[in-house]
């Protein structure tokens, strides 16, 4: 017919064509449409007071407690793969109702970020996480009553004490973590007004009460005493609060968000990543790591190839970086 242009591929097109694009190792790597790199990797790294040797943890295999001088030497190995940075967390040797050691200028992750920006100055970005669960006595993300319920502003007051501190001691970004209402405005008053408005926030803006994070309340000794997270952290059924959340922590002044946990919320991810114009993280949680590990260490998986699949997802979903116990192992498998 005059005028009309047809598309075709051979007798057969749809049949063999799939085939063909996938026929060698060097094939699929040219028509790949996710790929991975060392810097979509940030480590999340634990540092413990009164330690004297890096703790294994349990439930989570190839991962510490770290001393400082441990952390240190990891860090540098981190910057040697190639990955884009460190997030850290804090167990201090004292823990109090207010979680006063996490803005205290010798608290534990303060020193280590003053330790690795001295070491590494700007090679890799720290990020310090910003949440009090760590540091209080009875486990919850904020100040709670005495009948035990987080109070949400007497918490955006320490929260923006705690960000002033990690600015000082020399985080490049501050991720606050606990979902409180308003968290982000209060964090970004507080940098401002101390001269850090240039400190850029990483919001956990979509942080769901997940099941998967059994293994890192080992790894970070916050587990709550009483009650859980549920009434401040999201209900896993929803969608529509993810992208109200991120929303709300956006007009707040958050420069960039995070979905927390990553692999069974790319539904999340992929949402996120559609309605906003900023650099969104995905966390790799624990319990995530931790299933990969067991079901390797059992022979029931190939352990690299699940790692590396499991992150390709993330990254498919349309995540920018992903937080990942395995970031430095991954990064040299990749190289």
């Amino acid at each position: 017919m005059t005028g009309e242009v047809r598309l075709t591929g051979g007798a057969n097109p749809g049949f063999a064509r799939g085939r063909r694009l996938r026929s060698t190792p060097a094939m699929r790597r040219w028509t790949a449409q996710t790929r991975l790199a060392p810097a979509d990797f940030v480590l999340p790294v634990f540092v413990k007071e009164g330690i004297s040797d890096a703790v294994p943890i349990s439930s989570m295999p190839g991962v510490v407690q770290h001393t400082l001088d441990s952390l240190r030497k990891a860090a540098h190995e981190a910057a040697e793969a190639g990955i884009s940075g460190l997030m850290l967390f804090g167990i201090p040797a004292e823990k109090d109702p207010v979680g006063s050691q996490a803005d205290a200028a010798d608290g534990i992750v303060n020193v280590a970020l003053q330790q690795l920006r001295a070491d590494l100055g700007d090679e890799l970005v720290l990020m310090a996480d910003l949440c009090l669960c760590e540091y209080t006595d009875h486990g919850h993300c904020g100040v709670v009553t005495p009948a035990g319920v987080v109070d949400n502003d007497p918490t955006l007051d320490r929260y923006a004490a705690v960000a002033i501190a990690q600015a000082q001691a020399g985080a490049h970004v501050i991720a606050p973590s606990g979902m409180m209402d308003g968290q982000v405005a209060a964090i970004r008053a507080g940098l401002d007004s101390a001269a850090f408005t240039e400190t850029p926030i990483l919001a956990y803006a979509a942080k769901y009460a997940s099941g998967f994070y059994g293994p890192f309340r080992e790894a970070a000794e916050g587990a709550p005493q009483f009650g859980d997270r549920s009434t401040y952290q999201m209900d896993p059924p929803n969608t529509g609060e993810a992208l109200r959340e991120v929303a709300q922590d956006l007009a707040e002044g958050a420069d960039a968000v995070m979905v927390k946990p990553a692999g069974p919320y790319l539904d999340i991810v992929a949402r996120v990543v559609d309605a906003v114009d900023v650099p969104v993280s995905a966390y790799q949680v624990s319990g995530e790591y931790a299933m990969i590990e067991a079901a390797a260490a059992n022979g029931w998986i190939d352990r690299q190839r699940a790692v590396l699949e499991s992150l390709t997802a993330i990254r498919r979903a349309g995540a920018g970086s992903v937080l990942t116990y395995w970031a430095v192992e991954a990064a040299r498998w990749l190289r």
